[in-house]
């Protein structure tokens, strides 16, 4: 079935069935503690009662005719002649100790206690005898009321209350001497006596009967009610809980369809859903900045191979169409060969690119210099510096890291020709290496002509130039900034840029120190 499938459902059905046992559960207890409480409310009143009829039983036990010595001690006349009165003849001596005297004239707490053989209780008295007040208790007619029936041990019947009924079966005979039982609607205490008499004390329960009975249908129905309540509440507290998902969803779905500009709209960011929401939306933040930033790569690369191509088509046509000298089949190709050059140099920047970003190019990495890959980096660059008629100069100083020594120098040299191109005529270019903070640092000052406030976001941008005109003069594709950035992000560094415009830039690298136990020579650039 469907809903079987849904969160919503399932958690639906798991707190339904707790709250069911839970509810279940409570209510049984509670009913059960009500129903303990009527009855031995009830038991109480008639152990009260037989108590009663067992005191008016006992009343009537002693009678005229008894003998003297089947009387109690208590009912026996007094001797006709007290102690002092007797003869002295049959008084025992006052000297003779006590234990010398013969056991008869011993006091009778010094004489020998004799074993007595144990006695068969006597039998109650064969009727009861209720004081006006007592009967009080058993008023009211059969079937309504408190009422006592009384047995000898043989089973015949001594007396019953007008209020009993007209059939009261004789109890079953336990190990206690007391216990209750419930006979329909009638509670009855039985009670046996040691020489064997049984006496029963029972009432009409009913009312109390529909009293646990109509609680019991009020715990039902309450829990019923908390039942659905809570169900209502579960079930709107999980759709408001759930209700992202499909957001979620629906949001993914149409970002898969290509619109990836679609965000999941919520207000509750501080949740596990709320937080998970707010990172989908970066993420799908920096999918669209990716395919964004792909799709223009695509299609300034496709703009960067179209012109040397079109040089070299439209070279090698004119060179086809007629017979033409030798000095301009000459000028033909080496301008084919200057557009193959810059077509190349366009290839490997992007395959540069191409493993930096799948991460192939951040392989071999060992401990080295930066000052030594600093140096050897500007002592290449020298010609061109003389050419454009730029100083350069250098303050280097020890600062060991860890890197692919290759991608290293290709850092410095990026940074070094743009500060050559970019500046002005009689400029210069200061190149400074040093090591702070657990950091080696690459910095690279220019005097040139700086760069715009809103072109500094983007020169790190791939195809981005400040000034189109001159890089394309100077020759440069608009990926150096780029692959150095993504070098050295490879090396867990960052670079930054600081112009002014008319005064020069200042890039600055930063790069983590090598540690004691990286070793390993560093590959040069050179």
């Amino acid at each position: 079935m469907k809903f079987f499938h849904s969160i919503r459902w399932r958690l639906q059905l798991w707190h339904g069935l707790l709250l069911v046992l839970v509810l279940v559960g409570f209510g049984l207890t509670a009913w059960q503690l009500q129903r303990a409480t009527q009855l031995q409310r009830v038991d109480q009143d008639l152990e009260r009662r037989v108590a009663v009829i067992v005191g008016a039983m006992r009343r009537g036990d002693a009678t005229p005719d008894q003998p003297p010595q089947d009387r109690p001690p208590q009912d026996r006349p007094p001797q006709d002649q007290p102690p002092q009165d007797r003869p002295p003849q049959d008084r025992p001596p006052q000297d003779q100790p006590p234990q010398d005297r013969p056991p008869q004239d011993r006091p009778p707490q010094d004489r020998p206690r004799e074993r007595q053989a144990p006695t068969t209780p006597a039998p109650l008295s064969t009727e009861v005898r209720l004081s006006a007040r007592d009967e009080s208790l058993f008023e009211g007619d059969s079937g309504s009321g408190f009422y006592y029936v009384a047995w000898r041990p043989e089973g015949r019947e001594i007396s019953r209350s007008a209020s009993a009924p007209s059939e009261v079966p004789w109890p079953e005979r336990r190990q206690e001497p007391a216990a209750a039982r419930l006979r329909g609607s009638l509670r009855e205490y039985a009670r046996f006596m040691a020489a064997g008499e049984c006496i029963i004390v029972g009432r009409d329960i009913r009312d109390e009967v529909a009293a646990i009975r109509r609680f019991g249908w009020i715990l039902g129905t309450a829990g019923g009610l908390v039942f659905l309540l809570a169900l209502g509440g579960g079930w709107v507290v999980s759709t408001r809980a759930l209700r992202p998902l499909a957001e979620i969803g629906t949001a993914a779905t149409k970002i898969a369809g290509g619109d990836l500009s679609q965000r999941i709209a919520t207000d509750d960011t501080r949740s596990e859903l709320g937080v998970l929401i707010r990172v989908l939306n970066d993420t799908f933040a920096r999918l669209q900045a990716s395919f964004a930033r792909q799709a223009q790569f695509t299609a300034d690369a496709s703009h960067e191979l179209r012109t040397p191509i079109s040089v070299v088509l439209t070279q090698t046509q004119s060179a086809l169409a007629r017979e033409r000298p030798a000095a301009e089949y000459r000028d033909s190709l080496a301008a084919c060969q200057r557009a193959a050059q810059r077509m190349r140099r366009l290839t490997e920047s992007l395959l540069m690119l191409a493993r930096l970003d799948s991460g192939e190019a951040t392989a071999n990495h060992a401990s080295g210099d930066l000052n030594r890959i600093a140096s050897d980096a500007i002592d290449l660059m020298r010609p061109l510096a003389a050419q454009q008629n730029v100083s350069l100069d250098a303050e280097l100083t020890p600062a060991p890291c860890t890197g692919n020594g290759e991608q290293l120098g290709q850092v410095v040299t990026n940074l070094v020709s743009n500060a050559i191109f970019y500046n002005r005529p009689g400029g210069s270019v200061r190149v400074r290496v040093s090591a702070e903070s657990n950091v080696a640092v690459l910095t690279v000052t220019d005097t040139g002509q700086g760069i715009a406030p809103e072109d500094l976001p983007h020169i790190f941008e791939r195809f981005y130039r400040a000034d189109p005109a001159r890089a394309s003069a100077a020759g440069c594709g608009g990926l150096g900034l780029a692959i150095t950035r993504a070098i050295v992000a490879a090396h867990s560094g960052t670079i930054e840029v600081a112009s002014e415009p008319g005064q020069g830039s200042t890039f600055t690298v930063r790069l983590p120190l090598a540690t004691a136990d990286q070793a390993g020579p560093m590959a040069s650039s050179s």
